[in-house]
């Protein structure tokens, strides 16, 4: 995607054998800054403290991380630390797990000296592979929007679509999940807007969603986080689009906290709510997203303070409530699937369903 006309992906190698970049998502909007990657323990850190966050960049970045340790230690032992490792810095994130399975099932036959350069390869082409799976999310979310777009009766006004957390190329390795068709759509003509979610705690819709769009030239207003309702109630949302961390094959989605919400929201007044994902993200082996899925609660600090940047330019962080609060940090909660209108997956549309999803991904019948 790009950044004021220059093409970026979220993460990449530096040179065959070089460090892993990723730009540091915990500096944006204020800061445009790489970070490198040189060990097992500087990837498990990125994770832990989102400076890479998003489903997908989460599953890539673990991929890259598990070859930076085998730099270290390819043997059996060396190979299973690093995914233990790993696997322990995010739990509700499926792609995480889905990734290390990915690399360890190539690894493990191989020989402790073939290991490192073969997870490189690995890690790469599961990377190239994510852009190609949100490219095609794009394309059928663009005919979507299409269609909704004749069922209103034409562009008269723009299109008006609600987000919420950051889904767009800063969640994946290019592109995005439900970014991808509000891209797509902008670059084909269509005159867009995009409410944004400031997404509290962490502000993700108000810092990268938006600084993701500014820079590619898409209309938006952030709005914050329950104006969602009111706008659908005065007919300003023509579409809900939004990402997921985890899906299971019943169809619920569970995605950044608040999503529940906006769904309700979205079913009280007749707008479309669709879920953009992946198929890695999809888990077979869950079938009831509420009692199966373990959802992360973060620390209470980024409840009860916030960071942002002075009149004067430089980051401050500034303390929200009152001394000995405490506060509780749910970071994701599950939408129903009978909330959901729709999924857009790289293989094309469904219903929020295990028959819709299965129809999809016939291969995955004996998983469910």
């Amino acid at each position: 995607m790009n950044i004021n006309g220059t093409p970026w992906r979220s993460i990449w190698m530096n040179q065959d054998h070089g460090p892993v970049c990723i730009i540091d998502q915990t500096l944006l909007p204020h800061e445009l800054a790489v970070r490198e990657l040189h060990t097992l323990e500087q990837a498990a850190e990125a994770i832990t403290v989102m400076r890479v966050r998003g489903a997908p960049l989460i599953g890539a970045t673990a991929a890259y991380g598990l070859a930076l340790g085998l730099r270290a230690d390819a043997s059996d032992h060396g190979l299973l630390r690093a995914c233990e490792q790993l696997t322990a810095t995010r739990p509700t994130a499926s792609n995480l797990a889905w990734a290390l399975r990915r690399l360890r099932r190539e690894l493990e036959p191989l020989s402790a000296a073939d290991r490192p350069a073969a997870a490189l390869r690995l890690a790469a082409d599961l990377c190239d592979e994510d852009v190609a799976i949100n490219a095609a999310i794009g394309d059928h979310g663009l005919r979507l929007i299409r269609q909704l777009l004749a069922a209103r009766g034409g562009p008269a006004r723009p299109f008006h679509i609600l987000t919420h957390c950051n889904a767009g190329w800063l969640a994946t390795v290019d592109w995005g999940t439900a970014l991808a068709p509000i891209y797509k759509a902008h670059d084909a003509g269509i005159d867009v807007h995009v409410w944004v979610d400031e997404t509290r705690p962490r502000n993700q819709g108000a810092a990268l969603t938006a600084w993701e769009l500014a820079a590619h030239g898409v209309a938006h207003d952030v709005v914050v986080d329950n104006a969602g309702g009111h706008l659908m109630q005065h007919g300003l949302v023509d579409l809900v689009l939004v990402g997921t961390d985890r899906t299971v094959r019943s169809g619920d989605v569970c995605n950044k906290i608040g999503t529940y919400l906006k769904a309700l929201a979205a079913a009280d007044n007749g707008v479309p709510f669709h879920v953009a994902l992946p198929g890695p993200t999809i888990d077979w082996a869950m079938d009831d997203g509420l009692r199966q899925i373990p959802i992360e609660e973060r620390s209470a600090r980024e409840v009860t303070h916030l960071t942002g940047r002075s009149e004067q330019g430089d980051l401050r962080e500034v303390q929200l409530v009152p001394d000995g609060v405490s506060a509780r940090n749910f970071a994701f909660d599950v939408t129903p699937a009978r909330l959901v209108t729709g999924l857009l997956t790289e293989r094309g549309a469904c219903a929020a369903s295990e028959a819709g999803l299965l129809a999809l991904y016939p291969e995955q019948a004996s998983a469910a």
